[in-house]
């Protein structure tokens, strides 16, 4: 009997419990799936702590696959539920999908920001819910204040040293008050900053900071705000966001290119789609954190509008607390419903109370109902939150450590764009990533930055990964394929297809062509045995240039090369005949095998190493006559400075030399004694070896 299939979509503070009740509950009895865009559990309360510069992302993440070893990772983001079917399907990080099947699925999924419709803050704020978030802040707030430093003019330094937090809630209290702190560090004994005076403004419609908890808090929290220097503004709100400020709905306009957005969340999008009854956004649930009449799905934390048995008609909110409790208790009924563990129990709480950091010694804490502030609330906050942390309790508490006795590195990294954090993100904790156009393959992103495996097969790939026939160099040469429907590239000039592409005659040694030389069934290719000896070679006639051959053309005696004095213009020139893959010439080379490009007049295509990435370059036209002279001149020169050894034209692996140049034309007039050597203006005929060997480059 197969074992039952728990899945868990999210791993926010209820999912991470969930799943880690779970594994220890069942003990391999159970199959357990963890869905969840990123590889970590996030320690959201000491997020503003990262964003300040006092912790290092890494010590508030968790590693899922660290401390959850009998749980199967799954990395994606759900975003279709099929209930009838009981599968789950899901996005990867990489463009691609799949589908998981569950006995009993578990939501958990968290809360995405809170958004109003107030015009410009879409476009112009930034959340605090993700890592990505917190970086992007930390870097945009330090580039502000040395952009500040810089300005020459007043208002341009206090716009930018302007910093405005909409939302006095437990996230946006602490931004402000450990903000504040931050860029005080940053102008405090800096000669070239003196005088500049870091701004932060709270806003909130409500009548005081920190609303939903105990009114002493709230007190305390507001004191420390104010003594440090934070602008409170309560009862107002942002009426209008711009790129270079605010509008508030007191009628003041406030010059900021910083708006930190903290008004609150929501819970995510994705309950939303099942068609099951709601609460304000929320599933509705039992106190047994079950979905009546589904008895295979479970909902907790900010998902999951569970009954406050504690007071009646009512819901518990949605904190950190409760979702780290509701994750514990949905575990155990799950594993009762698989007759696992032991009975179902129902969800109650007690109120434990609330810490909030306010940066450095500072704190305002009310553990179970005792109003704290000043130092001791501040070791009673640290102290909960290393008890609270599933891991790295130690990194944090030496990041602490080092912080009150080290000063803060206040550099700006730009790992985080302002475009890859939008507000309006259904997944806060992963940064956007720029989508790349359709049909343009993964290995080709134009950021430069790490991009998704193609989706095709990797029997499709190019030639020089699986070890055939190594690509071409692409700088001068058409593309390999077209890039807008995938087929073979025809020649740019205007012709009819290449041999071996889509309407073109087959190339030799391809299927349905000839047989090359010196292929079975095809004649021998010369100097191999039975085929004609190679000029040069013992039983073949002297090689021109050699002693008892023709002389070579251009040389004493001999014909005059094309485009000399007394000689025939070259191909390409005024009065010669136009080059291959020029209008009027020879429409295209033979295409090489494997659909290669056919090569454009004038190019030389250079071997490319297998397993190296190919470059991309746009298809190059053909080259105007005036330019062939000087093609040809740097063919020649690369020919006669290249090194003894090197790869000879037409030897296995190696592109043939380009044929832009047609065959030798009939022999013309003797050259005049006084005639002058090739320049630069002038067209190269074709080369002559003098040791035996076929000439290399162009003919």
């Amino acid at each position: 009997m197969s074992r039952p299939r728990i899945v868990i979509v999210g791993a926010g503070f209820a999912g991470y419990r969930t799943a880690r009740t779970l594994s220890r509950l069942t003990r391999h009895q159970a199959d357990i799936t963890l869905l969840n865009p990123t590889d970590y559990f996030l320690y959201l309360p000491l997020l503003p702590q990262v964003a300040a510069g006092i912790l290092e992302p890494r010590r508030v993440s968790v590693s899922l696959s660290g401390t959850l070893p009998r749980v199967r990772l799954v990395l994606g983001e759900a975003d279709g539920i099929d209930l009838d079917a009981r599968t789950v399907h899901y996005a990867d990080p990489e463009g691609g999908g799949g589908t998981l099947s569950y006995d009993r699925l578990v939501l958990a999924a968290g809360s995405v920001n809170k958004l109003l419709p107030i015009p410009g803050v879409a476009e112009h704020a930034h959340g605090f819910r993700g890592l990505p978030e917190a970086l992007y802040l930390r870097d945009h707030v330090t580039r502000q204040v040395e952009l500040a430093a810089a300005a020459g003019d007043r208002a341009e330094c206090a716009a930018r040293c302007t910093f405005v937090v909409v939302g006095a809630g437990y996230t946006g209290t602490e931004v402000a008050a450990h903000g504040q702190m931050y860029t005080d560090a940053q102008v405090r004994k800096h000669p070239m900053r003196t005088g500049m005076r870091p701004r932060w403004m709270l806003l909130d419609v409500a009548e005081r900071v920190l609303p939903e908890m105990d009114e002493r808090l709230s007190r305390t929290a507001d004191r420390v705000l104010r003594q440090r220097g934070v602008d409170v503004r309560m009862g107002t709100s942002v009426k209008e966001a711009t790129h270079d400020g605010v509008l508030l709905t007191d009628g003041t306009t406030v010059d900021t290119r910083t708006l930190v957005w903290c008004v609150g969340v929501r819970p995510d999008p994705l309950v939303e789609s099942l068609g099951l009854p709601m609460e304000r956004g929320r599933l509705l649930v039992d106190p047994h954190l079950q979905v009546p009449g589904r008895p295979e799905l479970f909902a907790c934390g900010d998902v999951a509008a569970v009954p406050d048995l504690n007071q009646p008609g009512q819901y518990t909110p949605m904190t950190a607390q409760h979702a780290w409790r509701h994750g514990k208790v949905c575990a155990q009924n799950v594993a009762a419903s698989l007759g696992i563990g032991g009975e179902r129990r129902a969800y109650r709480h007690r109120d434990m109370g609330f810490v909030v950091d306010l940066g450095g010694a500072k704190a305002a804490a009310n553990p179970l109902g005792v109003p704290m502030s000043g130092p001791a609330a501040g070791a009673v906050t640290r102290g909960y939150h290393l008890a609270a942390m599933p891991g790295n309790r130690v990194r944090v508490a030496a990041d602490w450590l080092l912080d009150a006795v080290l000063p803060r590195q206040a550099v700006q990294l730009g790992l985080v764009r302002s475009w890859s954090v939008p507000l309006e993100s259904a997944s806060p904790e992963v940064a956007r990533v720029p989508g790349r156009p359709e049909g343009e393959p993964a290995a080709s992103r134009a950021d430069g930055g790490p991009t998704a495996p193609s989706r095709r097969s990797e029997a499709g790939a190019a030639e020089d990964r699986s070890g055939g026939e190594p690509a071409e160099d692409r700088s001068g040469g058409g593309p390999a394929e077209d890039r807008s429907g995938g087929g073979p590239a025809e020649d740019r000039s205007g012709g009819g297809p290449a041999k071996g592409q889509p309407g073109g005659g087959p190339a030799k040694g391809q299927p349905g062509g000839g047989p090359a030389k010196g292929q079975p069934g095809g004649g021998p290719a010369k100097g191999q045995p039975g085929g004609g000896p190679a000029k040069g070679q013992p039983g073949s006639g002297p090689a021109k240039g050699q002693p008892g051959g023709e002389p070579a053309k251009g040389q004493p005696g001999g014909e005059p090369a094309k485009g000399q004095p007394g000689g025939e213009p070259a191909k390409g020139q005024p009065g010669g005949e136009p080059a291959k893959g020029q209008p009027g010439g020879e429409r295209a080379a033979k295409a090489r095998p494997g659909g290669q490009p056919a090569k454009a007049a004038g190019t030389r295509p250079a071997a490319h190493a297998p397993g190296r990435p190919r470059k991309e370059s746009k298809p190059s036209s053909a080259p105007k006559p005036s330019a062939v002279a000087e093609q040809a001149e740097r063919a020649r020169r690369a020919q006669s400075s290249r090194a003894p050894g090197a790869t000879r034209s037409g030897s296995p692996g190696t592109p043939a030399p380009s044929r832009s140049a047609g065959p030798p034309a009939h022999p013309g007039p003797e050259p005049p004694e006084n005639q002058p050597p090739p320049g630069p203006d002038i067209a190269p005929g074709p080369v002559k070896r003098t040791d035996g060997r076929a000439a290399e480059g162009d003919s």
